[in-house]
């Protein structure tokens, strides 16, 4: 207990000197520290970009459903073997076939058909949105999907089954078409068709994979056939079907099995259909994150490694000015770790400065991205974390000799120096 004590001594007289050199040299530990603070930023920065658009995708991917498989023509896995001109000659999903899924699937709780209708112009007297995204749902979208309304109410039965011409819209799009007053029992024409307004999604923000409603508009699939042949290659539908207790993977074989009889393929056939689940988005997108974080790493390390030697230059010549200062220290009685570990110290001390000024310049940037993007940027303390711990072994890494050096010095010699 009394040898930790003298250590902890040890280890606040070495701080309190390390402040007072750092003092007296601002200059020098500004441009030694220069370094580690790019270093840190390279590597805080590329963490949380990360980090936050991981969050981004997994919340985008959860509001898709987790528990969801989707049939649908397209398979999504893409690369260089990708054959869109098979794909592109398969079937549609059809209202039939969710039907056919409904009564024979033992593992599904929820099944619903969507028809998206791409590049439409909303106009609700002399406001209008462009380039918006409808879709056309049938009636267990709520049941499948998940949303919240800030306004108004999800459609009937009734509704769906008769193709009502009423819509749900996006939280921008009702700030856009109506600014300044409530959207519900308003109407809004799309094509020169007037549909009703009966609800408003919750604002959720940008989604990675292109699927916030913050522009969508919903209406039922039977009035989708307003707009499009609900069967046809311009429909693009697909059937979400949600898992119950056993699981997406029992499920992915269950209608597997429901499709390929629906579709009367033969034994060895293949498929005509494609079954995604989330999982393939977020495994392709965390290969591509791994690889940025790998990159911003490497930048990382290249720059600590440079801020390294100038610490342990820095390190060197503070030894050469105090030889004298350590030779009556060991004179003293100062044992050979004391002295090193005070010049460590004076090392960890100088990276975890360039640490700190990392940090606040990544903070500062987030801050702007924040508030000029309409995207949300984390800076998590796991992050901070790994800031400081790498900036303590480069510390420790690059002072070590010179501590060393220090240590080793002869009293009588360190005394007479000059």
């Amino acid at each position: 207990m009394k040898s930790f004590q003298i250590i902890l001594t040890q280890i606040k007289e070495s701080a309190r000197s390390a402040f007072y050199t750092m003092y007296l040299n601002k200059v020098r530990t500004l441009l030694s520290t220069l370094g580690i603070t790019i270093g840190i930023f390279c590597i805080i920065a590329v963490l949380a970009v990360v980090e936050s658009f991981e969050t981004s995708l997994h919340q985008s991917v959860e509001s898709l459903g987790n528990n969801v498989v989707f049939v649908e023509k397209w398979p999504w896995t893409f690369g260089p073997g990708y054959k869109w001109w098979k794909y592109m000659n398969r079937p549609n999903a059809s209202i039939d076939e969710m039907k056919n899924i409904e009564q024979k699937s033992a593992l599904s709780q929820g099944q619903m058909l969507t028809i998206s209708i791409s590049g439409k112009t909303l106009k609700s007297g002399s406001n209008s949105a462009s380039g918006i995204d409808i879709q056309g749902v049938t009636h267990d979208y709520d049941q499948v999907r998940n949303f919240n309304l800030i306004e108004g109410r999800y459609f009937t039965e009734n509704e769906s089954v008769n193709g009502t011409l009423v819509c749900i819209i996006g939280y921008n799009l009702s700030q856009t078409l109506f600014p300044s007053v409530s959207p519900i029992n308003k109407s809004i024409k799309v094509s020169g068709i007037k549909f009703n307004v009966i609800g408003v999604f919750a604002k959720e923000g940008e989604s990675l994979i292109g699927n916030s409603q913050d522009n969508l508009t919903i209406i039922p699939v039977n009035a989708a056939a307003k707009f499009v042949r609900i069967n046809s290659d311009d429909a693009n539908s697909r059937i979400h079907v949600k898992a119950s207790n056993g699981g997406v993977a029992a499920l992915e074989q269950e209608l597997n099995g429901i499709m390929r009889s629906k579709r009367k393929l033969k034994p060895g056939q293949e498929e005509n259909f494609a079954l995604n689940k989330t999982t393939l988005i977020t495994q392709q997108l965390d290969q591509t994150f791994s690889i940025v974080n790998i990159a911003g790493w490497i930048i990382g390390l290249f720059a600590m490694l440079v801020g390294g030697f100038g610490i342990a230059n820095i390190m060197f010549v503070s030894v050469k000015e105090r030889t004298n200062e350590i030779g009556i220290q060991k004179s003293l009685g100062a044992k050979n770790y004391f002295i090193l570990i005070e010049f460590l110290i004076e090392a960890i001390i100088l990276c975890l400065l360039g640490c700190v000024l990392g940090l606040i310049l990544v903070w500062s940037i987030v801050l702007v991205l924040g508030s000029i993007f309409d995207f949300v940027f984390y800076l998590s303390l796991k992050n901070i974390f790994i800031g400081v711990f790498t900036s303590i072994c480069i510390g420790v890494i690059s002072g070590f000799l010179p501590a060393l050096s220090a240590s080793r010095l002869n009293p009588v010699d360190a005394i007479r120096s000059k």
